[in-house]
């Protein structure tokens, strides 16, 4: 059984930086006081003298009081009481003096709060349980109390019963008590807590609650609007705390950070939620550097002592070699598969459409190398792999199999392989075995669609059996090098923010946002965790000029929205840059959870509702009268075109 004393209480890791020195004499010492205090007491200020799960033989003979809910009963001799802390096997007194406590024991159905009190005694030889924390001992009861019957559950309260998503969430206050999901959020507790302890006890940065109620601002992600009492007035709640942390730094709040609530009117994901947190970080007088080795120095210092320790510095890639290698700028660097451009192999081809490709702009030819793939892949597999290329990019892709009673080759396959294939065996290392696919065109669409079937392949490779991606290991890695604006999908010829309109440009780039400004690279970092994005930030503009130019000549924005903030900058703003980590997604990849709404105490469904209230609601007309609203309710038409928008996910 897992000890949750040891998960709260992993002791105080000693911090490797020198402990900012405190203006504050008195404040300093209460750091330093409370910094000591390393045993929580579970048993303070409550009726019970002990938790379920902390008892041993070194406690025999004592009287505790335990309260908890039952976890299961046999015979009506034994039940199991289980806390937060654990579980711990009860003996029911038998004899006619205790027939009031037998009783309440014996009658109070499964998931019942009680209160027991007895002593602590061995089990019988032979009965022990090592499968228990508390296997050696048992309680032996004198008294009990019915704090709270149960009515039949709608599930049992048991890790190994499979429920739906959608009956979790419907009957989330049930489902917070399985093991799972109490580890879940009490390691999410203790991480932030070293998070704070991190940046304010030991790195001075002040933490800042920032106002839920803002204005639109132009461009990012869908916001929330809130309606008002004055006529056509709306709030909007923040995607992000982006601009006011970036106020915080021309007021002078040098180091500024958040566990902060942001909020985005998008379809919820395995990995998204339209309520979400992040820990928001900024600092003055910093570069890319200082932030990087600051994450770094956080995430280590409140990496949970069971997931085995950090190393660092990261990693650094640039977006352009990620793109080049994984197809992705997130890459999951724990396999190999990496793309390979194999251009100058096939310069005199004679395979129509390789030519074609290499003679326009951009062209190329790329492949992975799939280890294993002719051993592991059916014909099934590969041809879900071609048309997932043909359906999703509009792409032909070629499997070519080196072993030469493999007939899955096409006749273009077979050709290449005696045209060219001394030189690709060569530059790919292919073996006997190896399945290389292989597809051409425009760079980055080639290597977006190799990126993609590089995921595929490994989750087939994995399903049969072959281990790739150690759900053990932590492999972290910087992204940097981003660019600057990309071009928007639904009109390419303008541009829009890659991160967003705050994000400075590439030093050496700056001259570029007057004439090619498509060309310009920014000061943008991501931070990615085995493939998926934990975290993002960048270096801001801090001069009102430069600031003005990029909204209205660039991104072709209403400046007036954001008048606040250019005339913050104009008033002695000082270099800043910063970063927010997805605290959500994080704590998802260091569970192993499927899902983020695993590591969410009350998340929302896959379509954004609350499926345990019942949000979103209606509200009757004569309450939306003081903010001057009212319903346009859709068609019949509308309605079903709206539904098909959000369709159901298997995720719920």
């Amino acid at each position: 059984m897992f000890c949750w004393l040891k998960l709260l209480n992993p002791g105080v890791v000693t911090p490797t930086g020198r402990v900012n020195r405190l203006i504050w004499g008195s404040f300093s010492r209460s750091l330093v006081l409370s910094s000591q205090r390393r045993i929580p007491e579970f048993s303070s200020f409550v009726a019970r003298t002990k938790t379920c799960g902390e008892l041993r033989s070194s406690h025999l003979g004592q009287e505790v009081t335990l309260c908890g809910w039952i976890q299961y009963r046999r015979q009506n001799i034994f039940l199991v009481l289980r806390d937060f802390h654990g579980l711990v096997q009860v003996v029911i007194p038998q004899d006619e003096s205790a027939a009031s406590v037998k009783k309440i024991l014996c009658e109070a159905p499964v998931e019942s709060v009680v209160k027991v009190s007895g002593t602590v005694i061995s089990r019988p030889p032979g009965q022990e349980n090592p499968k228990m924390a508390t296997g050696e001992i048992e309680i032996k009861v004198k008294t009990a109390e019915l704090l709270n019957s149960c009515k039949k559950l709608p599930f049992e309260i048991k890790d190994f019963v499979k429920k739906t998503e959608a009956l979790r969430l419907q009957y989330r206050y049930l489902d917070l008590r399985s093991f799972q999901m109490q580890y879940n959020l009490r390691l999410r507790s203790q991480m932030v807590m070293k998070m704070r302890e991190y940046l304010c006890n030991l790195h001075g940065f002040v933490d800042v609650e920032t106002p839920t109620l803002f204005k639109r601002t132009p461009g990012g992600a869908k916001e929330f609007v809130i309606p008002s009492r004055e006529p056509g007035k709306f709030y909007s709640l923040p995607q992000s705390p982006q601009q006011f942390k970036q106020l915080l730094m021309v007021g002078g709040i040098d180091r500024y950070f958040q566990v902060a609530r942001c909020y985005r009117d998008e379809g919820s994901r395995p990995d998204r939620q339209p309520e979400f947190t992040q820990i928001d970080i900024e600092m003055s007088f910093v570069d890319q550097t200082g932030i990087q080795r600051l994450i770094e120095g956080l995430l280590q210092y409140s990496w949970p002592d069971d997931k085995g320790p950090l190393g660092v510095p990261f990693p650094s890639m640039t977006f352009a070699e990620a793109l080049a290698s994984y197809g992705t700028d997130k890459p999951d660097t724990r396999f190999g598969m990496k793309i390979v451009d194999i251009s100058d192999v096939f310069r005199n081809t004679e395979v129509g459409f390789l030519r074609d490709a290499l003679s326009k702009p951009g062209g190329a030819i790329k492949a992975i190398r799939v280890p294993g793939g002719a051993k592991y892949f059916k014909r099934k597999d590969i041809e879900s792999i071609r048309k997932f290329a043909a359906d999703r990019f509009n792409q032909e892709v070629l499997p070519v199999f080196l072993k030469a009673n493999k007939n899955w080759n096409s006749p273009v396959a077979n050709f290449i392989m005696e045209e060219q294939g001394l030189g690709l065996t060569r530059q790919m290392e292919i073996q006997e075995e190896d399945v290389v696919l292989l597809t051409a065109g425009e760079h980055r669409r080639a290597c977006s669609l190799l990126g993609k079937l590089r995921l595929e392949c490994a989750d087939l490779l994995e399903a049969r059996g072959v281990v790739l991606r150690d759900p053990a290991v932590s492999s972290f890695l910087w992204v940097v090098d981003f660019p600057l604006f990309l071009p928007k999908e639904e009109n390419p010829g303008e541009l829009e923010s890659a991160h967003h309109p705050f994000t400075a440009p590439h030093p050496s780039d700056t001259h570029l946002l007057y004439s090619e400004p498509e060309k310009a690279r920014s000061q943008h970092y991501d931070l990615v965790l085995n493939g998926s994005e934990v975290g993002g930030g960048s270096i801001r503009i801090h001069e009102a000029q430069l600031q003005h130019h990029i909204l209205e000549a660039v991104l072709k924005e209403d400046v007036k929205l954001l008048s606040h903030l250019l005339q913050a900058l104009d008033h002695g703003a000082p270099p800043h840059g910063g970063i927010a980590l997805g605290l959500d997604r994080l704590i998802c990849l260091v569970t192993g959870a499927p899902s983020i709404r695993d590591v969410i105490a009350f998340p929302k469904s896959f379509r954004g509702h609350d499926l345990m209230s019942g949000a979103p609601d209606f509200i009757p007309p004569e309450e939306l009268k003081p903010y001057h609203i009212q319903v346009s309710w859709p068609t019949d038409s509308e309605a079903d075109k709206n539904s098909l928008n959000h369709p159901h996910h298997p995720e719920s």
